[in-house]
Protein backbone atom coordinates (compact mmCIF):
# COMPACT_ATOMS: atom_id res chain seq x y z
CA UNK A 1 0.00 0.00 0.00
CA UNK A 2 1.32 3.34 -0.81
CA UNK A 3 3.32 5.23 1.75
CA UNK A 4 3.27 9.09 2.22
CA UNK A 5 5.72 10.88 4.29
CA UNK A 6 5.03 13.91 6.09
CA UNK A 7 8.20 16.74 7.26
CA UNK A 8 7.89 19.65 9.33
CA UNK A 9 10.12 20.85 12.25
CA UNK A 10 10.35 22.95 15.38
CA UNK A 11 13.20 25.05 16.61
CA UNK A 12 14.13 27.08 13.84
CA UNK A 13 14.27 30.68 15.26
CA UNK A 14 15.36 29.86 18.51
CA UNK A 15 19.05 31.46 19.73
CA UNK A 16 19.11 28.32 22.35
CA UNK A 17 19.12 24.67 21.58
CA UNK A 18 18.50 22.25 18.91
CA UNK A 19 16.37 22.55 15.59
CA UNK A 20 14.08 19.05 15.44
CA UNK A 21 12.84 17.48 12.47
CA UNK A 22 10.23 15.30 12.22
CA UNK A 23 9.24 13.03 9.22
CA UNK A 24 6.20 10.50 9.53
CA UNK A 25 4.86 7.81 6.85
CA UNK A 26 1.60 6.62 6.63
CA UNK A 27 -0.74 4.06 4.48
CA UNK A 28 -4.50 5.36 3.11
CA UNK A 29 -5.74 4.10 6.25
CA UNK A 30 -3.12 6.25 8.33
CA UNK A 31 -4.15 8.87 6.83
CA UNK A 32 -7.80 8.61 7.66
CA UNK A 33 -6.97 7.77 11.17
CA UNK A 34 -4.44 10.75 12.13
CA UNK A 35 -7.51 13.03 10.65
CA UNK A 36 -9.97 11.02 13.35
CA UNK A 37 -7.77 11.99 16.30
CA UNK A 38 -7.63 15.42 15.68
CA UNK A 39 -4.54 15.79 14.32
CA UNK A 40 -3.39 19.14 12.74
CA UNK A 41 -0.55 22.23 13.00
CA UNK A 42 1.12 21.47 16.35
CA UNK A 43 1.23 25.51 16.90
CA UNK A 44 -2.32 25.30 17.31
CA UNK A 45 -2.26 22.47 20.39
CA UNK A 46 -1.83 22.59 23.74
CA UNK A 47 1.29 20.62 24.96
CA UNK A 48 -0.68 18.64 26.84
CA UNK A 49 -2.76 17.03 23.67
CA UNK A 50 0.67 17.17 21.69
CA UNK A 51 2.40 14.55 24.10
CA UNK A 52 -1.35 13.25 23.92
CA UNK A 53 -1.19 12.81 20.16
CA UNK A 54 2.51 12.09 20.05
CA UNK A 55 1.80 8.88 21.38
CA UNK A 56 -1.34 8.02 18.89
CA UNK A 57 0.67 9.18 15.94
CA UNK A 58 3.31 7.01 16.44
CA UNK A 59 1.09 3.81 17.15
CA UNK A 60 -0.38 4.79 13.77
CA UNK A 61 2.41 5.41 11.52
CA UNK A 62 4.12 2.81 9.35
CA UNK A 63 7.42 4.07 10.31
CA UNK A 64 8.68 7.65 11.57
CA UNK A 65 12.46 9.39 11.98
CA UNK A 66 13.27 12.36 14.35
CA UNK A 67 16.06 13.94 13.77
CA UNK A 68 18.27 16.52 16.13
CA UNK A 69 20.27 19.01 14.67
CA UNK A 70 22.18 20.69 17.14
CA UNK A 71 23.36 24.51 17.61
CA UNK A 72 26.59 23.91 16.00
CA UNK A 73 25.61 21.93 13.14
CA UNK A 74 23.12 25.00 12.67
CA UNK A 75 25.84 27.43 13.19
CA UNK A 76 28.44 25.68 10.37
CA UNK A 77 25.52 25.88 7.92
CA UNK A 78 24.80 29.46 8.51
CA UNK A 79 28.24 30.76 9.08
CA UNK A 80 30.05 28.18 7.82
CA UNK A 81 32.72 27.86 5.28
CA UNK A 82 29.96 26.83 2.83
CA UNK A 83 26.80 27.22 0.55
CA UNK A 84 24.97 26.44 2.98
CA UNK A 85 22.13 28.48 4.77
CA UNK A 86 19.17 26.86 7.58
CA UNK A 87 17.62 26.35 4.53
CA UNK A 88 19.90 24.08 2.83
CA UNK A 89 20.53 22.21 6.02
CA UNK A 90 16.80 21.50 6.63
CA UNK A 91 16.40 20.43 3.25
CA UNK A 92 19.30 17.63 3.56
CA UNK A 93 18.08 16.54 6.72
CA UNK A 94 14.71 16.19 5.55
CA UNK A 95 16.33 13.71 2.58
CA UNK A 96 18.07 12.05 4.99
CA UNK A 97 14.59 11.49 6.61
CA UNK A 98 13.63 10.35 3.21
CA UNK A 99 15.79 8.07 3.08
CA UNK A 100 15.55 6.45 6.05
CA UNK A 101 11.64 5.83 5.22
CA UNK A 102 11.20 5.59 1.46
CA UNK A 103 7.61 6.67 0.81
CA UNK A 104 6.07 6.86 -2.47
CA UNK A 105 4.93 10.53 -1.78
CA UNK A 106 6.39 13.23 0.73
CA UNK A 107 5.24 16.45 1.65
CA UNK A 108 6.98 19.15 2.77
CA UNK A 109 6.16 22.09 4.82
CA UNK A 110 8.50 24.36 2.68
CA UNK A 111 10.65 26.78 4.89
CA UNK A 112 11.72 28.73 1.37
CA UNK A 113 10.06 31.34 -0.55
CA UNK A 114 10.68 29.01 -3.97
CA UNK A 115 8.94 26.01 -3.43
CA UNK A 116 10.63 24.65 -6.78
CA UNK A 117 13.81 25.22 -6.22
CA UNK A 118 13.82 23.77 -2.34
CA UNK A 119 11.73 20.61 -3.81
CA UNK A 120 14.75 20.05 -6.39
CA UNK A 121 17.19 20.94 -3.93
CA UNK A 122 15.91 18.05 -1.60
CA UNK A 123 15.19 15.51 -4.68
CA UNK A 124 19.10 15.92 -5.28
CA UNK A 125 19.77 13.95 -2.37
CA UNK A 126 16.68 11.25 -2.18
CA UNK A 127 18.49 8.04 -3.30
CA UNK A 128 15.00 6.72 -5.50
CA UNK A 129 14.30 9.63 -7.88
CA UNK A 130 10.68 8.09 -7.85
CA UNK A 131 9.50 9.61 -5.00
CA UNK A 132 7.02 12.30 -5.44
CA UNK A 133 7.94 15.43 -3.38
CA UNK A 134 5.43 18.18 -2.93
CA UNK A 135 6.62 21.22 -1.11
CA UNK A 136 4.31 23.66 0.12
CA UNK A 137 3.95 26.67 2.57
CA UNK A 138 1.33 25.93 5.45
CA UNK A 139 1.52 22.24 4.26
CA UNK A 140 1.15 21.64 8.55
CA UNK A 141 -1.87 23.45 8.08
CA UNK A 142 -3.16 21.54 5.10
CA UNK A 143 -1.99 17.95 5.55
CA UNK A 144 -2.59 15.97 8.11
CA UNK A 145 0.59 13.77 7.70
CA UNK A 146 2.80 16.94 8.11
CA UNK A 147 0.97 18.31 11.10
CA UNK A 148 1.34 14.97 12.83
CA UNK A 149 4.97 15.37 12.30
CA UNK A 150 5.10 18.84 13.50
CA UNK A 151 3.87 17.59 16.38
CA UNK A 152 6.56 15.06 16.61
CA UNK A 153 8.94 17.51 16.33
CA UNK A 154 7.49 20.24 18.61
CA UNK A 155 7.37 17.42 21.55
CA UNK A 156 10.72 16.37 21.05
CA UNK A 157 12.26 19.80 20.94
CA UNK A 158 10.53 20.73 24.20
CA UNK A 159 11.87 17.67 25.86
CA UNK A 160 15.11 18.58 24.43
CA UNK A 161 14.44 22.63 25.94
CA UNK A 162 13.52 20.57 29.45
CA UNK A 163 16.80 19.10 29.78
CA UNK A 164 18.64 22.08 29.11
CA UNK A 165 16.30 24.44 31.82
CA UNK A 166 17.24 20.90 34.04
CA UNK A 167 20.81 21.60 33.11
CA UNK A 168 21.12 25.42 33.29
CA UNK A 169 18.34 26.90 35.40
CA UNK A 170 15.60 29.03 33.52
CA UNK A 171 16.17 29.80 29.84
CA UNK A 172 13.15 30.48 28.64
CA UNK A 173 11.44 29.21 25.34
CA UNK A 174 14.90 29.92 24.00
CA UNK A 175 12.84 32.56 21.75
CA UNK A 176 14.75 36.12 21.72
CA UNK A 177 10.92 37.98 21.80
CA UNK A 178 10.72 35.87 25.66
CA UNK A 179 12.14 38.67 28.68
CA UNK A 180 13.34 35.30 30.05
CA UNK A 181 15.09 34.52 27.45
CA UNK A 182 16.56 37.88 26.89
CA UNK A 183 17.71 38.21 30.09
CA UNK A 184 19.54 34.70 30.14
CA UNK A 185 21.37 35.31 27.17
CA UNK A 186 22.84 38.71 28.54
CA UNK A 187 23.84 36.71 31.79
CA UNK A 188 25.20 33.95 30.34
CA UNK A 189 26.05 34.00 26.56
CA UNK A 190 29.41 33.49 27.26
CA UNK A 191 29.12 30.75 30.06
CA UNK A 192 27.29 28.52 28.31
CA UNK A 193 28.22 28.57 24.55
CA UNK A 194 27.22 25.10 23.57
CA UNK A 195 23.64 25.48 24.23
CA UNK A 196 23.39 29.08 21.87
CA UNK A 197 23.49 29.17 17.91
CA UNK A 198 26.36 31.58 17.47
CA UNK A 199 25.30 32.54 13.74
CA UNK A 200 21.89 34.40 15.12
CA UNK A 201 22.53 38.26 15.62
CA UNK A 202 20.69 37.96 18.99
CA UNK A 203 23.74 36.37 20.10
CA UNK A 204 26.52 38.29 18.21
CA UNK A 205 24.64 41.83 19.10
CA UNK A 206 24.95 40.08 22.73
CA UNK A 207 28.89 39.87 22.81
CA UNK A 208 29.62 43.04 20.69
CA UNK A 209 27.77 44.80 23.92
CA UNK A 210 29.90 42.38 26.42
CA UNK A 211 33.26 43.45 24.62
CA UNK A 212 32.57 46.99 24.10
CA UNK A 213 31.49 46.95 27.53
CA UNK A 214 34.88 45.22 28.76
CA UNK A 215 36.70 48.44 26.68
CA UNK A 216 34.89 50.99 28.49
CA UNK A 217 35.59 49.68 31.73
CA UNK A 218 39.20 49.44 30.87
Amino acid sequence: MKLVCGIDEAGRGPVIGPLVIAGVAVNKDGLNKLKEIGVKDSKLLPHSKRIELSGKIKEIAESYEILIVEPKEIDDAVDGNNELNLNWLEGIKSAEIINKLNPEKVILDCPSPNTGKYKEFVRKYINNRKIEIIAEHKADVNFSVVSAASILAKVVREDEMDKLKKKYGNIGPGYTSNEITQKFIKENFDKHPEIFRKSWSTFKNAKITKEQKSLSDF
